[in-house]
Formats: structure tokens, C-alpha cells, sequence
């Protein structure tokens, strides 16, 4: 399984250093990579291979080898690899509540801070990733959601639509906050986000045209087909 770091984690943690902060960053990150290791537990029970885990500023990502024998079972407009990515982005959510409780039953064993900041990381990181905003757990669990009921073009149509909307909602409501706390870490993850949000509709723009000139390539087809006459 290949190990990738994206280079910029060292800025973000220079900047938390520099605000003195890097104590809850590091509360993040390591429920972060509980939260991942539950996508994982999830993928490799349901036949995936892992791939590749990237570190990345605010977590981990985790990739998977696609049993492509699952394209070939049918679920509505979907397939059986649908439901499965549905099961393996909502593993991670799961895995955090997990975690809220167990940390509660253990309240003894943590300092009053301690405790209140493995919950406060923990319910931020269900909130945050279950946001309809692809490529975030929640935005993935919409796609799917969508390929099942819709088909799949229009399922990356109607995501970008949505996660385009929300992150403009979310980004109204961030500056809100940082203009209320001076945090700068709200600031750096709203910016970090839209790169993902970005990069995402980058590659539907991509797809959406390999869609229209296959489109483009049938009708040429068809014409063909009419024109062609034996005497």
C-alpha cells in the first residue's frame, strides 16, 4: 500500500505552532486517523484492497482497488459497488460516535479539558464529514445515493450542483466565525476545502465532456447507419 504526504501538512502545522494551537490540531489529526481506520475496517470486510492512504492537511484519505465484479450487479440505475461506498463513507462518521462513547463511559480516566476536546474533535468530525460537499463523506454518500436512483451522469451533475451551493453556505457561515473567534484555523480549512471543492469540479467538467463527444460519436453513427443504402 503506497504512503503519500501532501506537502502542505508542514505549513498548516507551522501555523499552529506559531498560534499555539498545535495541541488541538493533533487531537484532530489523531481522531481523524481513527475516523479513516474505520473507512478502512469498513472496505477491507466488504472484499476491498486498500491502495494507497494519503496524509493531507485536515486528515487522511484512503484508497481502495475496485472489485469490478460488483459493476456487473445491478441495484436500480446503480450497482452493488453503489451501496458498498455508501457503507465504506459512512464507516468513518460511525467510527467517531463510536469513539464519543467509549470516551464518555472513560470520563474518569481524562482531565476535564482532555475530555472535552476528544468529544468537541470527535462531534466536529462527524459534522464536517457528513456535509453534502464531495469529496467530504457525506457528498460521496449523495453521489451514490444519486447513481442509484438517477444514473450516473446525472448523479455527478446534481453533486457538483449541491456541494457547489453548500460550500458557498458554509464559507458565508466560516467567515461569520472568524470574524467572531479570530481563528485562523476556520479560515485555512475553508480554503483548503475549496481546492478539494475545485479540483472535484475540474474532473466532472472533464467527464461531463468525454460524455458529450461519445454522445457526439453516436449520433455520428446513426447518420451513417441512415445514410448507407444498397441498390
Amino acid at each position: 500500500m503506497q504512503i503519500k504526504i501532501d506537502l502542505k501538512i508542514f505549513a498548516i502545522i507551522l501555523i499552529f505552532l506559531i498560534t499555539q494551537n498545535i495541541g488541538i490540531y493533533a487531537i484532530l489529526m489523531f481522531y481523524a486517523l481513527i475516523h479513516e481506520l474505520g473507512h478502512l475496517l469498513c472496505g477491507v470486510c466488504l472484499g476491498f484492497k486498500p491502495k494507497s492512504i494519503s496524509i493531507i492537511p485536515y486528515g487522511f484519505n484512503l484508497g481502495f482497488e475496485i472489485n469490478y465484479k460488483d459493476y456487473n450487479k445491478k441495484i436500480k440505475r446503480g450497482n452493488l459497488l453503489s451501496l458498498k461506498k455508501i457503507a465504506i463513507a459512512l464507516a468513518g462518521p460511525f467510527t467517531n460516535i463510536i469513539c464519543i462513547i467509549i470516551i464518555f463511559f472513560l470520563k474518569d480516566e481524562f482531565e476535564l479539558v482532555q475530555y472535552q476536546n476528544a468529544i468537541y474533535a470527535n462531534i466536529l468530525l462527524i459534522l464536517f464529514n457528513l456535509i453534502p460537499i464531495y469529496p467530504l463523506d457525506g457528498g460521496r454518500v449523495l453521489q451514490e445515493i444519486l447513481h442509484i436512483t438517477i444514473g450516473l451522469r446525472e448523479s455527478y451533475s446534481v453533486t457538483k450542483t449541491i456541494t457547489n451551493v453548500n460550500t458557498i453556505i458554509l464559507t458565508a457561515l466560516a467567515s461569520v466565525l472568524i470574524l467572531y473567534y479570530k481563528n485562523i484555523a476556520i479560515f485555512l480549512v475553508i480554503i483548503y476545502l475549496w481546492t478539494l471543492v475545485y479540483k472535484c469540479n475540474k474532473e466532472y467538467n472533464i467527464k461531463e465532456n468525454l460524455y458529450k463527444k461519445i454522445e457526439e460519436l453516436d449520433k455520428k453513427y446513426v447518420k451513417m447507419n441512415q445514410d448507407y443504402k444498397v441498390t
